[in-house]
């Protein structure tokens, strides 16, 4: 890795593919590598619930590396920043100046991303930043990419709409008090067509399945970081299969 690239932490859902998009249509810093945490005990991606042979089937179409951050099933904050800032040290130390995240609107998660990576002189960048979440899931669809729900969060919508496509008919049914981007952790996705991609990634739909976690943590993110007010919350996951 060359000095001055940069890290984008992928999710492999829309959010992220939107940030991605935008970001290569700025004139960035080149993207080194993707970055994604992995719950080492199912080998699939933190919160999403996607087999990481999945994840490496869209990242080769997409044209980059990806590494993997292994975390424990259940971290703490402790064991989280601990992995994650290894990680982020060895980036640095390879040349990666800059992290890339997709988030959208939550202050807490910004600030706590910029705060940690400062301290290893990493600077951050949000390329979706404060777009309003209707106009940039329509803006989503528009581009044509596709994309399917994976995981969504019981306390917001029911069975029904998990492995749903994610398209004007999905946002039509979305409750008035759901994020058309699931910002708020009510929903996840996995992206597997669209303009940055080469080819559509393959997969079939596998059995729906319910979780549920009783755990310190909060609003979950894309990669891992929680907040610190307990939540006891189910989940139903669309096993999507390569």
């Amino acid at each position: 890795m060359n000095d001055g690239k940069a890290v984008f932490n992928w999710s492999g859902g829309k959010d992220s593919a939107m940030a991605l998009h935008k970001y290569l249509r700025q004139g960035n810093p080149e993207i080194s590598c993707l970055l994604t945490t992995v719950n080492e005990s199912f080998d699939r991606v933190s919160m999403h619930g996607v087999r990481t042979e999945l994840m490496d089937r869209q990242a080769e179409i997409l044209g980059f590396p990806l590494v993997k951050v292994m975390l424990p099933e259940m971290p703490d904050m402790s064991a989280y920043e601990i992995i994650m800032g290894r990680q982020m040290s060895k980036l640095r130390e390879e040349g990666i100046h800059t992290a890339v995240f997709g988030d959208i609107f939550l202050e807490d998660l910004r600030k706590y991303r910029e705060d940690k990576l400062s301290q290893l002189g990493i600077g951050c960048m949000f390329p979706i930043w404060k777009v309003p979440t209707k106009e940039l899931v329509g803006e989503f669809i528009d581009l044509g990419f596709k994309a399917v729900t994976v995981c969504v969060d019981e306390r917001f919508l029911d069975k029904s709409f998990v492995g749903r496509e994610i398209d004007g008919d999905f946002l039509k049914d979305l409750p008035a008090n759901v994020d058309p981007c699931g910002e708020n952790g009510e929903f996840h996705s996995f992206v597997y067509d669209g303009p940055i991609f080469r080819k559509p990634v393959e997969f079939e739909k596998g059995r729906i399945v319910y979780r549920r976690y009783v755990r310190q943590g909060g609003q979950p993110a894309d990669d891992g970081y929680q907040s610190h007010d307990p939540f006891d919350t189910g989940f139903w996951y669309c096993d999507l299969m390569p």
